[in-house]
């Protein structure tokens, strides 16, 4: 289970990566793809790519949206873990 005081980073092998032509943001790795939806993007910008805890990616993303913390912090470490899960990252 990912843990608000863990560190995340892309799993060797992943890139996030910009496809123009469907105009998508896509987690590519080998033999895998993941497309992100706008929430999806900025969780990773926010808790993989920062390089800060996930807790400190979360608080940013609460104070973005101006959402209450509470509401939104279950949701991103589910989102996280599904993506932990398939291979997308690591920490």
């Amino acid at each position: 289970m990912i843990a608000e005081t863990d560190t995340l980073r892309l799993a060797p092998g992943v890139m996030l990566r910009q496809d123009r032509t469907r105009e998508q943001w896509t987690l590519l790795g080998p033999e895998r793809v993941l497309v992100l939806d706008e929430l999806a993007l900025e969780v990773v910008r926010a808790c993989v790519q920062g390089g800060d805890s996930v807790g400190a990616g979360i608080d940013r993303l609460a104070a973005d949206f101006q959402a209450p913390r509470t509401e939104i912090a279950g949701d991103v470490l589910e989102l996280l873990q599904d993506m932990r899960e398939r291979g997308f990252v690591t920490g």
